[in-house]
Parts: C-alpha cells; sequence; structure tokens
C-alpha cells in the first residue's frame, strides 16, 4: 500500500490551513498515494493549550463542512483519507474525532479519542468527551484501519483490541510537542519513548504502524513532528523531520504481516483465560 502522510505547520487561519492540506493531498495522489493520513485537529491550531469555552465554536457536526470539504478531494482523486476533526455531536456534547473517508468520498466510519489527556498544555478534557464507539476497526476498499487518536498511542490494550478484530493497520493522527520548560535531555527523551512504545504496538501485533504529528511552534509549544511509519517487526521505513514540514509517500508491504505472525505467533500464545485482572483499575 501506497500512504500517504502530511506533517504540516498550522496557524490560526483555518481556511489556509484547510487549502494547504487540498493542495499537499492532490499532490500525493498524483505521485500514486492509495491512503493519506493526516495530523489531529488539522484544520486549526490544537486550541486545547487553554480552557475557553469560545473554542467550542470550532466545533463541527459529522457530516459536516470538513467531511464535505475533504470528502469531495477524496472523490475527485480515488484515494482513501484519514482525518481528525472537532466533533460536535449535540450541545455540550463534544468528541475528537478521526473521520476515514473513502474513494468515492462517503464516510466509511469514524472513531471516537478514548483516552482523553489532562496536562499542562493538554486541557483535552475540559473539551472532549471519552469515546463510546469502542475499538473498531474501519472497513475500507484499502483493508481495515484500526485508526485511534493521539494519547491513544500509549496504550497497548487499545492496540491490542484493534488487532484482535482484524486491523490491518494501526494510524495515529497527532498533536504532541515538548514543553519548552524542560531540558534538552528531558525533551528528548519523551520523544524517543513516544515512538518507541508505538514501534511495541506493531511489534505487539505484527502490524504496521502509521503516525502523522504536527510540526512547528503554536503558542509557545513546539510540536515534535516525527511523523513515521513503521512495519510490522517495528523496522523504521520512514522518519520525518522534527521541524520541517514533510508531505511523502511511504509504500508498506501489507502482506508481510502475516509472515510476522507466523514467525512469531504472539495471538497464538496469549494466556486468555489469565487477564481477567486487566480490567481492574489497580490490583490491591
Amino acid at each position: 500500500m501506497k500512504i500517504g502522510i502530511i506533517q504540516q505547520h498550522n496557524t490560526a487561519d483555518i481556511a489556509d490551513n484547510r487549502s494547504r492540506l487540498a493542495v499537499k493531498i492532490a499532490d500525493l495522489a498524483k505521485a500514486g498515494a492509495e491512503l493519506i493520513v493526516l495530523q489531529e485537529l488539522h484544520n486549526g491550531l490544537y486550541f486545547c493549550q487553554v480552557e475557553d469555552v469560545n473554542n467550542f465554536d470550532l466545533a463541527e457536526t459529522i457530516p459536516g463542512p470538513s467531511t464535505a470539504f475533504f470528502g469531495e478531494l477524496a472523490k475527485e482523486y480515488g484515494v482513501v483519507i484519514v482525518t481528525s476533526l472537532f466533533e460536535r455531536r449535540a450541545p455540550g456534547l463534544y468528541h475528537n474525532t478521526a473521520v476515514v473517508l473513502e474513494k468515492d468520498g462517503d464516510i466509511a466510519g469514524i472513531y471516537r479519542k478514548m483516552h482523553i489527556p489532562d496536562d499542562p498544555g493538554y486541557y483535552e478534557k475540559f473539551y472532549f468527551t471519552p469515546g463510546d464507539l469502542g475499538f473498531k476497526p474501519v472497513e475500507t476498499s484499502l483493508g481495515k484501519l484500526g485508526v485511534l487518536v493521539c494519547w491513544d498511542q500509549w496504550y497497548p490494550e487499545a492496540a491490542r483490541l484493534m488487532a484482535l478484530q482484524g486491523a490491518e493497520l494501526l494510524i495515529y493522527p497527532t498533536a504532541i510537542g515538548y514543553d519548552p520548560h524542560d531540558t534538552k535531555e528531558e525533551q528528548e527523551r519523551q520523544r524517543m519513548a513516544w515512538q518507541t512504545v508505538q514501534r511495541g504496538h506493531a511489534v505487539a501485533n505484527g502490524l504496521p504502524v502509521v503516525t502523522v504529528n504536527r510540526v512547528g511552534e503554536e503558542d509557545g509549544v513546539p510540536f515534535w513532528g516525527t511523523s513515521f511509519v513503521a512495519g510490522p517487526q517495528g523496522e523504521l521505513l520512514y522518519e520525518a523531520s522534527t521541524t520541517e514540514e514533510e508531505c511523502v509517500i511511504v509504500e508498506v508491504d501489507m502482506q508481510r504481516s502475516e509472515q510476522v505472525r507466523r514467525w512469531w505467533p504472539f495471538l497464538r500464545d496469549r494466556r486468555i483465560e489469565e487477564y481477567k485482572d486487566i480490567t481492574k483499575r489497580f490490583i490491591d
């Protein structure tokens, strides 16, 4: 599969952000991309750095303006696109939602972010209700896509549940960066831990992983880019810059997962009868 990734620096100009994405989607499609993955909340700035009720005005319905906009691009170029939107589900009820658009422009499926962080600079619990759709892959003409979002990427349970339901690819639209007050050494440890844990999901489940992060500074927070694609043994197939925008195609051998799972049959050897305590918050 030829997978296009768009690592972009966003501004407060939503129309400009979407216009630049549209140009890049067209370029990737013309170069042969079949699947194009966008970063988390790609339409605008990462607004969760502050708690401000006026930011709820940024939310939109699904279907809505963005699904129509990107759906038209998917249809025009015959590609599957993974988008990431601030969903207004009902008055007072909002989600951080990934929408997968099929080649004909229709919505193939959605995923609502399940794990919601609440840290300095990432006040997402103020805005987003945790997802209620479970960890279910989205079926597309390209296969079953295990779409998760950002903070979900730290949880092996989420990746495993996607794999157990037949996901052929794990996809993480992302918006993560450094605390500018941390030392350079601590910043680097965090960035590498972030990549390592996701490569671990690839290994543990025998699946490729696609992670697309934003880049550039927003209100003092430098997002660390480093979008990457890993194969089913965690091997890095591509790693983007920490500072620059990128728009590239990475070719992934989707048949390789079958062979890797034959070599390393982790799903066969799971002791599922012994895992009941995994549903507890903590074991005293």
